[in-house]
């Protein structure tokens, strides 16, 4: 299927970046962070435009987090309820749980960028436990907007060692995104000030 979805990737575009984001964040088994660093791989070579990955990456997740969250006010019990049956969503539930306990909305950003496999997982315990839609949306929004640019920003800047990075990500992913934001924020940090300096200088 990874495969399969990889090679949509240019024919498709940002639609199909969007439509993967939002239905992984249902907890769907959709490789959305391979698709999005692809997306950017493709958007160094000129086949995709950067801007509009990092947008439809974002907006999927927006929207999808919403979605998990609105359902879980609604229908929680039964949604958990139906995750715990299953051995691997129930022990990542439980994980969820136990993080959203310990850490509230912080929970949320974390599993949006260092937990990621978290995510939609604390995208329906924050709907069905109660944790406030603002204090949530606030978080996932940060946390969406994280992980988009990370990994956009790492196909793109590695657009020629994918398939390495792909492997790097599957192993060491949270700790890769983390640096990854780390290092996007620092680079954007000092152009802004060597671009102030410059400007300040001629003044």
């Amino acid at each position: 299927m990874t495969d399969t979805l990889l090679a949509l990737v240019p024919t498709y575009g940002v639609w199909l970046i969007f439509g993967s984001v939002l239905l992984s964040c249902f907890a769907l088994p959709i490789p959305s962070s391979i698709l999005v660093m692809t997306a950017g791989g493709f958007a160094a070579s000129g086949d995709l435009v950067l801007w509009q990955v990092v947008t439809a990456a974002f907006g999927g997740f927006v929207i999808g987090d919403q979605g998990t969250y609105h359902l879980a006010r609604k229908g929680g019990p039964a949604i958990l309820t139906g995750l715990r049956k299953r051995p691997k969503s129930g022990a990542l539930l439980n994980r969820a749980e136990r993080m959203l306990e310990r850490r509230g909305a912080i929970a949320v950003y974390l599993s949006r960028t260092i937990v990621s496999p978290l995510g939609p997982y604390l995208g329906y315990l924050s709907g069905a436990l109660g944790l406030g839609w603002v204090a949530y949306t606030i978080a996932a929004i940060l946390g969406a907007g994280s992980w988009a640019v990370a990994y956009a920003g790492l196909g793109f800047a590695f657009a020629d060692q994918i398939t390495q990075l792909a492997q790097i990500l599957s192993n060491f992913g949270g700790f890769v995104i983390a640096g990854a934001v780390a290092a996007l924020t620092g680079r954007w940090i000092w152009k802004s000030w060597t671009h102030y300096k410059a400007e300040h200088q001629h003044s």
